[in-house]
Order: C-alpha cells, then sequence, then structure tokens
C-alpha cells in the first residue's frame, strides 16, 4: 500500500512573496497567517510577501517560514490530501509535529518565535561557521573532524554532501583538510550562527524555558526527528528532542531513510524551494517527490495523488 510523507523545509529556504497566493485564495491559509501575526505582534503579510530587511534574519526567518508552511498544509489538507507520516529539516520540525497533531498551532508559533531570537543571540557575530561539504563520504569526514576541536557536524543531507559547523576558525582548518583529503567543494554558508552544534547550547537552555507551558497532545501519526532520524510515536518524546535538535547534528538522509524502509514511496515537499525534493532524489530515486510552493502546484499535486 502506498504511504505520502509530508516534508516541511528549514532555514534557507525563505523568499519574499512566499505564501502570497494562499492568502488570497484559500480562507483556512489567511487564518493562519492573521492568527500569527495577532500572537506573534508581527504583520506576517508584510514580512513574508513585501521585500523587507528581516525575512534573512534568524529571528524572523524561522516563524516566517513556519507561519507560511502551516497556511500551505491547511490548504493542502482543505484539498483531501493528507500524510501517513511527516518530516522536517530543522526548523521545518515544529510543522511535522503541528500537521502530525502532536502540538497546537498558536504552541508552535510562539515557540519559534523565540527559538529564532535564541539562535541569533547564543553565539556573537563571527565567532561561528558553517560550510558545505560535497563529494565525500560521511565516516570521512567524521574521521577528520574528530581531530579539529571545535568543528561538528550539522546537517547529513544527502549522500555527497554534508554541512559542517563550529567555531569560525576551527571550520576554516577543518575545510582546508577536508579539501585536501579529497572533498570535491567545500563551501562556506551565508549564515547567521554555527547552527546544530554545541554553541548553541545556550539556545537549548532558553528553548527548555519556552517549552515549558507547552501542552504536547497525542500524535495522530508518527513524525520523524531530525535528533536520531527515526519514527516518533509518543509525544512524550517530542519536548526532549525538540530542546536536544537545536544543538545537534540533523539526521535527514536517515529520516528519509526510516520512512522509505517503513514503505514511503510518495513525499510532498511543503513551502518555498525545492532543496528536501533534491536531496530526496539523490537519496533514493525509485520514490516520488512533489513540490508544493504555489497554490497552482497544490492543485497539481492533488489531481495527480488523490
Amino acid at each position: 500500500m502506498s504511504k505520502t510523507a509530508f516534508m516541511f523545509p528549514g532555514q534557507g529556504s525563505q523568499c519574499v512573496g512566499m505564501g502570497a497566493d494562499f492568502y488570497e485564495a484559500c480562507p483556512k491559509a489567511r487564518a493562519v497567517y492573521d492568527m500569527a501575526s495577532e500572537l506573534i505582534g508581527i504583520d506576517m503579510k508584510k514580512l513574508c510577501f513585501e521585500e523587507n530587511e528581516h525575512l534573512d534574519q534568524t529571528e524572523f526567518t524561522q516563524i516566517a517560514l513556519l507561519t507560511t508552511g502551516m497556511a500551505m498544509e491547511q490548504s493542502i489538507r482543505a484539498c483531501g490530501l493528507t500524510p501517513d507520516v511527516t518530516a522536517g529539516l530543522s526548523l521545518g520540525e515544529y510543522n511535522a509535529i503541528v500537521s502530525a497533531g502532536g502540538m497546537e498551532m498558536a504552541d508552535a508559533m510562539k515557540v519559534v518565535r523565540r527559538r529564532g531570537i535564541l539562535m541569533e543571540e547564543a553565539v556573537p557575530a563571527g565567532e561561528g561557521a558553517m560550510a558545505a561539504v560535497l563529494g565525500m563520504e560521511d565516516a570521512k569526514i567524521e574521521e577528520i573532524l574528530s581531530g579539529i576541536s571545535g568543528a561538528y557536524i550539522a546537517n547529513y543531507n544527502c549522500p555527497g554532501q554534508i554541512v559542517i559547523t563550529g567555531y569560525e576558525a576551527a571550520v576554516a582548518e577543518a575545510s582546508e583538510k577536508l579539501k585536501e583529503a579529497g572533498a570535491k567543494r567545500v563551501l562556506p554558508l551565508n549564515v547567521s550562527g554555527p547552527f546544530h552544534s554545541p554553541m548553541m547550547e545556550a539556545a537549548s537552555q532558553g528553548l527548555t524555558e519556552a517549552l515549558e507551558g507547552v501542552g504536547f497532545m497525542e500524535l495522530k501519526i508518527p513524525y520523524v526527528t531530525n535528533v536520531t532520524g527515526q519514527y516518533v510515536r509518543d509525544t512524550a518524546l517530542t519536548r526532549g528532542l525538540l530542546i536536544q535538535q537545536v544543538a545537534s547534528g540533523v539526521r535527514w538522509q536517515q529520516s528519509i531513510e526510516a520512512m522509505i524502509a517503513d514503505g514511503v514511496d510518495t513525499f510532498v515537499e511543503i513551502g518555498p524551494g525545492r532543496t528536501l525534493t533534491g536531496f530526496l532524489r539523490k537519496i533514493n530515486r525509485d520514490v516520488k517527490g512533489y513540490n508544493i510552493r504555489t497554490y497552482e502546484e497544490m492543485h497539481q499535486v492533488c489531481e495527480t495523488l488523490l
């Protein structure tokens, strides 16, 4: 029997105008943006739909992407397309948990707004860095990084693409050693901090406080956590996993592999960009991947799958 997964992208996928057509065409999507604006005290339409200086700043990016992803997801469900499992990369995991029924949307909005601020403030500018390593086996990268203090793996994205993170000098040293050892390319990333590293410990501590008042609900379907790359079926685990996730590596490739092993053969990426679908093709070309970035694409995908 065919199974479908909803996938939600993380920071870096944002773009001006994302979700505007959903807002105009779908009352359910409009309600999500309006809820976020009221709860967070930010004009989400202005943040997401208009040119501005805030959309690429972590403290605003995260709530913008969460809101856009949930607005799109609500519209997709209204068309009749539903998932058997959900997953999200980094920030996108909050979308996945809400979509799986484990967290109220309003709670996710408040926590993610706080998460963005915490991650923005966790490390002074210039102290941390991230880089994408292309064309090298995971084990070799792990071996090289094990000898460099302050450099870590942030993301296992797909075969041949790993993201490293940590102190700026350590990432620079690791980059040189990885190139010397045969990496095809090592590309510095334009990010505001060393995300998914132990340097984010202050953000983890702050997130512990932010999650204290959140009541998690019984999951309607499972979701896959970044921390282990495995299914979560009990939301008693969710609070701890979300706290841990900020400072630990994202096991995205392992997440996709776990879903495929469970029989998932159809993946729908919900949100701006095509990053996750691109990773999917490199992980396994035998499964189907679809993008929903626009209202028109939503109808095309729904017509294909329903």
